[in-house]
């Protein structure tokens, strides 16, 4: 069993298997609530291909997709999936009032990851009516330009200038790498600063007020869209993964300084219980049996766990009534970062109905935590 779904487990016990194909103490329960002045919140957290898109926040604003979007487990942040976006497509959620910012605090956040980043076009994370044609420019875009420098643009001039700009906020020049999480946020304080984060660290060294001078966020006259542009220019598109996407407004949702981006989904808290087991499910075997073996594949996720303390296998062959502990000797790694242990011919009560049990001990967050990628059973 190397953990792809849950089959294979019987129970478990302050465990749990993750959708990245592991088991662990490491379990997500519920816990902290959305921010002051949620307006928007989205969360990379569905089965793979999913195109369910739920907005979390007390507007519930109805998302629809374009392109081959789609919930993906092939690069998780939070969790084991985030939102693919493919170059191509986007998801956008109407003209709506939670994307008027006005002229009060608001932030804008999520993590975004390329997985081949093209340093010489704009790519497009948020919009609102902004960065339209030249006879549609009132709103905002939140981007990262062919420069590669973060920016955040809006205006309320609706008069056929696209330079009628009224805010232009941008980092430096930054170095964007390949299949790398970054967290980004913009955000307009209560004294009425508006400043651009990358991983919790400030990062914009300019705001110009262009000809329109007003400090007034409007959502424009398009629609809010995600991985494009208001008006679907695709050249405004880039291939990336996406999760935990949040939009704030009013008193008290703005940020001043830097920060530690959220690595829990809102609602949710990963709790690393310091022990905790699985057991699998029966698997019979045609004859019965007093002995058995087995090989694991485990990663040291954090720290380094011992075997036959900090990671305990125990084996029935009479449906669980007795278990064996064994002793289990390291062989080679399986592959980077990937290690195996076995232990051959332990001898237990004789039967036909066979099982695995593993626990966990010492466990603790960030500093040991054993992830279990496979058992294989040998009889």
């Amino acid at each position: 069993d190397v953990f792809q779904d849950d089959t294979g487990i019987g129970t478990e016990t302050n465990t749990d298997r993750n959708s990245s194909e592991y088991v662990s103490t490491s379990v997500l329960v519920s816990g902290a609530s959305l921010p002051t002045g949620t307006s928007f919140y989205l969360r990379g957290d569905q089965a793979n291909g999913s195109t369910s898109f739920t907005d979390l926040s007390s507007n519930s604003i109805g998302l629809s997709i374009t392109g081959n979007t789609a919930h993906s487990d092939n690069r998780g942040k939070i969790g084991s999936t985030s939102i693919y976006f493919d170059g191509s497509g986007n998801l956008y959620g109407g003209n709506n009032s939670a994307f008027h910012f006005a002229t009060g605090e608001f932030k804008i956040d999520m993590w975004v990851n390329f997985p081949n980043f093209d340093g010489g076009t704009n790519k497009v994370l948020m919009s609102q009516g902004g960065w339209g044609t030249a006879t549609d420019y009132a709103g905002w875009t939140f981007y990262i330009n062919s420069g590669e420098q973060l920016k955040l643009l809006s205006s309320v001039n609706n008069t056929g200038d696209y330079g009628n700009w009224s805010i232009n906020i941008a980092s430096n020049a930054l170095t964007w790498s390949n299949n790398t999480w970054y967290h980004v946020s913009a955000a307009r304080n209560s004294n009425g600063d508006i400043k651009l984060f990358r991983d919790g660290t400030q990062v914009s060294y300019s705001a110009t007020t262009g000809q329109g001078n007003s400090t007034d966020f409007a959502e424009g006259s398009r629609d809010f869209k995600i991985g494009m542009a208001s008006d679907s220019t695709v050249a405004s598109a880039e291939p990336m993964y996406v999760d935990n996407i949040l939009v704030t407004k009013g008193s008290g949702s703005g940020r001043s300084a830097n920060f530690t981006p959220d690595t829990t989904h809102y609602g949710d808290t990963l709790t690393t219980n310091a022990t905790g087991n699985f057991i699998s499910n029966v698997i019979t075997a045609p004859l019965s049996t007093n002995k058995m073996g087995a090989i694991i594949t485990y990663q040291d996720q954090a720290g380094t766990n011992t075997l036959n303390t900090d990671i305990v296998l125990q084996l029935s062959a009479d449906n669980g009534s007795n278990f064996t502990t064994a002793t289990m000797t390291a062989l080679p790694d399986f592959a980077t970062g990937i290690k195996m242990a076995k232990v051959n011919d332990l001898s237990v009560t004789a039967g036909t109905q066979l099982k695995y049990k593993i626990s966990f001990a010492n466990q603790s967050s960030g500093s040991k935590e054993a992830r279990i990628r496979g058992v294989s059973l040998q009889y």
